[in-house]
């Protein structure tokens, strides 16, 4: 069973920076994908970035690129998404998921709401 704990969501002004983490429960994440999703209100939830465990390898959503930073921290277990230039329409629900195979598991979310 994995457990994913989200934090550093809030309020922030457009054009400043938050730093997400997601610590996750697991004596080791070989194999998996770590990743970040946010659902704004009436919309579905999509992908913002993602990191595999093991070599770090990264990928971004086109809207994010260049804005927004994945990294991980093996020793603690931990994600991070550090995001810049944030605009309000990237107020959302953020949610830390590990993925291995077909196999997804999701953190409840944290808020992150920027404002004009």
């Amino acid at each position: 069973q994995v457990q994913l704990v989200e934090s550093g969501g809030g309020l922030v002004q457009a054009g400043g920076s938050r730093r997400l983490s997601c610590a996750a429960s697991r004596r080791t994440f070989s194999g998996y994908t770590m990743g970040w999703f946010r659902q704004a209100p009436g919309k579905e939830r999509d992908f913002v970035a993602s990191i595999t465990w093991s070599a770090g390898t990264t990928s971004y959503a086109d809207s994010v690129k260049g804005r927004f930073t994945i990294s991980r921290d093996n020793a603690k277990n931990t994600v991070y998404l550090q995001m810049n230039s944030l605009k309000p329409e990237d107020t959302a629900i953020y949610y830390c998921a590990a993925t291995l195979g077909s196999q997804y598991y999701w953190g409840q979310g944290t808020q992150v709401t920027v404002s004009s």
